[in-house]
């Protein structure tokens, strides 16, 4: 081997790490980076609106007379036949309480729908949250249920107009999967009663 030449290391070496000032360098806004992280999603254009908090059921004379009935007659119950008399103070007590409540204002309440998730009068639930959603048609509103990843947790409703429907279920269908639902027994039993 001639002491003028590199060795085969060498030259290898430094045409392998040989600094390169002709190439050009790509624009910075037009390829991402591949170490900045995951890519996001864009940002959805936000769907807003307004509804009730509960739909209000008008109750005929009728009703409260049956109210009474079966007050009087599980007070009626819990004195001669349970023996309980805490109970049968109790029961006008809570039937009292269950007047007052289905008599209350109903709160028209601002919903906002974002990728961030659904915000009720400025509180966030996060998209995390909810594992799927589901759509209740009703008259004369429909029923957004946003069902949680907890398993305790009750599920979320939200009521929603017609025109915003297709909207919504197009934003949440990018993020959860749409699921059958069903109202639940309370439900029903609530709209039977007309509470």
């Amino acid at each position: 081997m001639q002491p003028n030449q590199p060795s085969p290391q060498e030259d290898a070496e430094s045409t392998y790490y040989q600094p390169v000032d002709d190439v050009p360098v790509a624009d910075e806004q037009s390829q991402p980076m591949a170490d900045e992280g995951p890519i996001k999603l864009p940002e959805v254009e936000p769907i807003q609106w307004r509804s009730v908090e509960y739909l209000h059921h008008t109750k005929s004379p009728l009703w409260y007379v049956g109210f009474a009935v079966v007050t009087i007659a599980l007070m009626a119950s819990a004195v001669f036949i349970m023996n309980a008399w805490t109970f049968a103070v109790l029961i006008p007590i809570m039937a009292g309480a269950l007047l007052a409540y289905s008599h209350r204002g109903n709160a028209e309440i601002l919903y906002v729908l974002s990728s961030q998730g659904l915000y009720i009068n400025d509180q966030l639930h996060p998209m995390e949250d909810f594992k799927a959603f589901g759509v209740l048609q009703g008259v004369p509103l429909n029923t957004l249920v946003m069902i949680p990843t907890k398993r305790f947790r009750p599920s979320l409703t939200a009521f929603f107009p017609i025109d915003v429907g297709e909207a919504l279920v197009d934003l949440l269908g990018g993020y959860l999967p749409m699921q059958d639902v069903k109202p639940d027994a309370f439900d029903a039993v609530v709209k039977k009663l007309r509470m």
